[in-house]
C-alpha cells in the first residue's frame, strides 16, 4: 500500500493548492472573522442592553444559530440568500448572488454567535467600576462601552478570538459541498481527475494538522503574554 503512494501527484499539483485553494480559503476565514466579530460585538451589547426586548431578542439569534449544524445553514444560505435578496429589492426573480458572496454572508451570521458570546464574557471581565468611572465623567454608555469597556476586553479575548478564528478555518472547508474551490475542493478536483484521493485528502489532512497546531501553539503563547500583562 505504502509503494502504491503517488508523491509526484503532490508534488505537480501543490502550487495550484496553494494558490487557487488556500489563498480562497485565509480570504474567506479573514472576510467571516471580520464580518462575525463586528456582528458578534453589536450582538453581545444588544444581550447586555438594559431593554429586555433587545437582549432577548439577541439572546434568541444567540441561541438559535448555535444550535443548528452548520453544513445545514450553508445550504439554506445558498438557496434562500437569493429569494431574500429579491424581496428587499422587490425583484420579481431571485438575486444571483453567487456562491462566494452567500458561504460569505453564511459564515459572518454563523460565526458572529460565538464571537458574541466571547464578547459579552470578556465584557463582563471588566469590573463595574469601570463603567461608572465612565459615567462619572459625563460619557454616555455608548462612549463608555468604546473608550473604557471594550479596548480592556479585546485585550482580554484575544486568545479567545484567535481560537474560534482557527475553528473558523478548519469550517470553511465546507463550503466543499457547494463545489466552491477551496483547499479541499482544489484537492478534490486534483484527486478525481487523477484517481489520487488517498495522496491528496492525506496532504490536505496534514496541511490542516500542521497549521492547526502551529496557530494553536502561537495562540497559548499569547495567551500567556496577555496573562504577564495583566
Amino acid at each position: 500500500m505504502a509503494l502504491d503512494f503517488d508523491f509526484d501527484v503532490i508534488a505537480r499539483s501543490w502550487v495550484y493548492l496553494f494558490q487557487t485553494g488556500m489563498v480562497f480559503t485565509l480570504k474567506l476565514t479573514a472576510l467571516a472573522m471580520t464580518g462575525g466579530i463586528v456582528l458578534g460585538t453589536l450582538l453581545a451589547l444588544m444581550r447586555l442592553s438594559s431593554i429586555r426586548a433587545v437582549s432577548l431578542l439577541a439572546s434568541g439569534y444567540v441561541n438559535l444559530v448555535r444550535s443548528i449544524p452548520l453544513v445545514l445553514v450553508i445550504f439554506w444560505f445558498y438557496f434562500l440568500v437569493p429569494y431574500i435578496a429579491a424581496w428587499i429589492i422587490g425583484a420579481d426573480t431571485p438575486v444571483q448572488v453567487g456562491a462566494f458572496t452567500s458561504a460569505l454572508i453564511t459564515f459572518i451570521m454563523f460565526e458572529a454567535a460565538y464571537y458574541c458570546e466571547i464578547m459579552r464574557s470578556g465584557i463582563g471581565s471588566i469590573p463595574r467600576g469601570q463603567v461608572w468611572a465612565g459615567r462619572a465623567l459625563g460619557m454616555t454608555y455608548w462612549q463608555t462601552m468604546r473608550h473604557v469597556v471594550l479596548p480592556q476586553a479585546f485585550r482580554n479575548m484575544i486568545p479567545l478570538l484567535l481560537t474560534q478564528t482557527i475553528v473558523l478555518f478548519q469550517d470553511v472547508s465546507l463550503v466543499y459541498v457547494l463545489s466552491i474551490p477551496d483547499f479541499v475542493g482544489a484537492a478534490s478536483k486534483v484527486a478525481q481527475r487523477d484517481g489520487r484521493l488517498v495522496e491528496m485528502y492525506s496532504f490536505v489532512a496534514l496541511v490542516y494538522l500542521v497549521l492547526g497546531l502551529g496557530l494553536s501553539s502561537l495562540v497559548r503563547r499569547l495567551q500567556q503574554r496577555v496573562a504577564i500583562i495583566r
